[in-house]
């Protein structure tokens, strides 16, 4: 794995809502935190049920998303993949898989712990952010 050009990927980044609350400062403390990598078509990124606690981050390219084996989504630069493996380490929700030739930034646990212990702000940010989520997913369920 390549050690990620920071300043390429800063929009990147902005483009994920976990971290769409962050300064420029910030963002690129989380890029030299991530590496660069190059999928080949068909290249599996998560297997649903399977416990992972890398997260993705897609520069270029798209994935399809898969859960209980049925299509839920494509998605493509900026979108981040995994993000839940950080927080929690638990089972992946969905099948993730390379349509084409893909590249992505991936953080792991250790990097991310990281981040949280030399970026403080960052801790108040996610937490937001998080709660953003919580409210849109509640809103999509119960209206």
């Amino acid at each position: 794995m390549a050690r990620s050009n920071v300043s390429t990927h800063l929009d990147h980044l902005a483009q994920v809502p976990l971290f769409s609350a962050c300064s420029k400062k910030e963002l690129a403390t989380i890029a030299k935190a991530t590496d660069e990598v190059h999928l080949e078509d068909g290249a599996v990124l998560t297997t649903q049920d399977n416990r992972s606690s890398e997260a993705f981050v897609v520069v270029s390219g798209t994935v399809e998303v898969k859960r209980n084996g049925r299509k839920i989504a494509d998605l493509g630069p900026g979108a981040m993949i995994g993000e839940l493996g950080l927080l929690d380490r638990g089972p992946r929700t969905a099948t993730v898989t390379a349509k084409g030739p893909v590249d992505v930034l991936v953080i792991g646990p250790r990097e991310f712990a990281g981040l949280l212990d030399d970026v403080p702000t960052l801790n108040h940010k996610l937490l937001r952010s998080l709660a953003s989520m919580v409210r849109e997913l509640d809103a999509k369920t119960y209206g």
